[in-house]
């Protein structure tokens, strides 16, 4: 019984493995060359960034940051710019807002969530209606010649505000691009935009406190003065935050996947284009790419969930 268990769960495992490298793989080739640049570009990125950590080293990087975050504090309207760099984060394809509210937790700690909590209201309203604003003729070609987004918008509509904040606290898509997402939705009004914004206050302050004790472990004269108790507290502090972190984003996007897929009043097949459309969503919003109509029977499913089911049924019909 127990062999026959586990056998089962490593069968699933390679069926998600393997619907996971399909999907990641239709979701490539469908991006434009600018998009398949950028994917490689991301990747180029991240091995290079990788790779200084191991040969500079984590201590030394962590000391710098906080000597540039408390050169940005001693500034002028220190707090001013470091304000207007987290609402530019905000417009797409701008990145690294993350990376803003982390540097206000080293420069300022605790306090620092008094800059970060507005400026991601602001940037965020900002950027939601500015695309609204541009893009507006562009939403209509958009809801007629894209079946995922077609969906999307209809889940949307039904579910409403919860399934809106659901969606914004997912990790999927990021920040910038989840902004995008929905000026790309016509149902989502502007109110429930900001309200589902205001439900993402507590995940800016957990980045905000986790920033601040690195900040206080990467100075070499606050850790020096440092007892052994304190800096396990800290250490312990950062590592919980960083779960706490990483598995609410888990568990939210899981969520979200499910709530989408699971509506009784739309078919299957609607549920799993409108969750493809929160995965195209990820490589960029299609208001800020260029586009062109898709046939409506031959689209690759985009999830590993929906790349799952087309790989049970090839093979089944083999």
């Amino acid at each position: 019984m127990a062999h026959e268990s586990l056998s089962t769960a490593l069968l699933r495992l390679d069926q998600y493995a393997r619907a996971f490298v399909l999907g990641s793989l239709a979701r490539f080739r469908k991006l434009s060359w600018r998009g398949k640049l950028f994917v490689v570009a991301l990747a180029l990125f991240n091995i290079t960034l990788v790779t200084t950590v191991i040969i500079v080293g984590p201590e030394a990087i962590f000391q710098y940051f906080y000597r540039l975050s408390q050169k940005l504090k001693n500034a002028p309207f220190g707090w001013l710019i470091s304000a207007s760099l987290l609402i530019l984060a905000s417009f797409p394809p701008m990145i690294g807002f993350y990376t803003m509210v982390s540097i206000t937790g080293f420069a300022w700690g605790l306090k620092g969530m008094y800059i970060a909590g507005p400026g991601a209201l602001v940037g965020a309203g900002l950027s939601f209606l500015t695309l609204r604003l541009l893009f507006h003729k562009k939403l209509r070609e958009l809801q007629q010649s894209n079946k995922h987004w077609r969906a999307l918008d209809q889940v949307v509509a039904a579910r409403g505000l919860p399934l809106i904040i659901l969606i914004r606290l997912s990790p999927i898509p990021p920040w910038v691009y989840s902004t995008a997402l929905f000026a790309s939705i016509t149902s989502v009004k502007f109110w429930q935009f900001i309200v589902a914004n205001l439900f993402l206050m507590p995940k800016i302050f957990l980045t905000v406190f986790v920033a601040s004790r690195i900040a206080a472990l990467a100075d070499k004269d606050q850790r020096g003065e440092m007892d052994t108790t304190t800096k396990i507290l800290n250490y312990a502090s950062v590592a919980l935050g960083i779960i706490i972190g990483v598995g609410t984003g888990w568990v939210v996007y899981r969520l979200t996947q499910q709530k989408i897929r699971e509506l009784p009043e739309f078919p299957r097949e609607i549920d799993d284009a409108a969750a493809d459309a929160l995965l195209e969503a990820e490589q960029g919003a299609p208001l800020l790419r260029d586009y062109s109509p898709e046939p409506e029977d031959d689209d690759e499913p985009l999830s590993p969930i929906g790349s799952a089911r087309k790989l049970g049924r090839d093979e089944g019909a083999r």
